[in-house]
């Protein structure tokens, strides 16, 4: 099944049990897929969908950052929340192992020598990685694999 059609099967299922948070973040992954939709005028695959589904994470994890610095914990723990919901939609994440050996064979592939590669290894990386590592976290273990 396409992930479009599992995001809305499960809107169907949150309006069903009246889970009105659950609701709300799906209603608001579609929106944002759909936008993207119309922005760039393309249907989008599921790849596209995991990696507007990451951004939305991202965006959400910052906000929970700078909620805690602030000391509002309410706002906080919304944004915790849709954070669990959206990563349901998301593939598997990887281990600290596999993102290692997914490195590795990225850097024996393109031949990489130094720094000045770091664009071949990562363009290698990020359609196996995309929604299942964070991809800063992958970026400086590539950069400490080259130096």
């Amino acid at each position: 099944m396409a992930l479009i059609d599992t995001l809305k099967e499960e809107q169907k299922l949150a309006m069903k049990a009246k889970d009105k948070a659950r609701l709300g973040t799906i209603r608001l992954a579609l929106s944002a897929i759909k936008q993207r939709e119309v922005d760039e005028q393309i249907t989008l695959n599921d790849d596209d969908i995991i990696a507007v589904l990451t951004k939305m994470v991202k965006q959400r994890r910052d906000s929970v950052a700078q909620y805690e610095a602030a000391n509002r914990q309410d706002l906080a723990d919304v944004e915790t929340a849709e954070i669990t919901v959206l990563e349901e939609f998301m593939p598997q994440p990887l281990t600290e192992e596999e993102v290692t050996a997914l490195i590795e064979r990225a850097v024996t592939e393109s031949e990489a020598a130094g720094m000045q590669d770091m664009g071949k290894v990562m363009a290698l990386l990020k359609p196996q990685i995309q929604g299942r590592a964070d991809m800063g976290k992958v970026s400086g273990l590539v950069r400490a694999k080259l130096a």
